[in-house]
């Protein structure tokens, strides 16, 4: 399994509801904050993956986040 495939899991089972690239990386315990951000515009705009500023599901701060929307 790699990274690409966790942060894509993740954001799967929080949808619909956001997550920013800080609490990706704690969630998944990533070294790096930027590994996060650099998997979540890869997914960006693909399979109703939405990148925007909002509200973090999980930290409550408004940030870049990433949601799935649900149909």
């Amino acid at each position: 399994m790699t990274v690409l495939d966790d942060v894509t899991k993740l954001v799967i089972r929080l949808a619909p509801e956001p997550i920013c690239d800080d609490c990706i990386a704690d969630r998944l315990g990533l070294s790096v904050r930027q590994h996060a951000n650099h998997k979540t515009r890869e997914i960006a705009g693909k399979s109703g993956f939405e990148r925007r500023k909002d509200v973090c599901s999980i930290c409550g701060l408004e940030k870049l986040v990433i949601r799935k929307a649900v149909s």
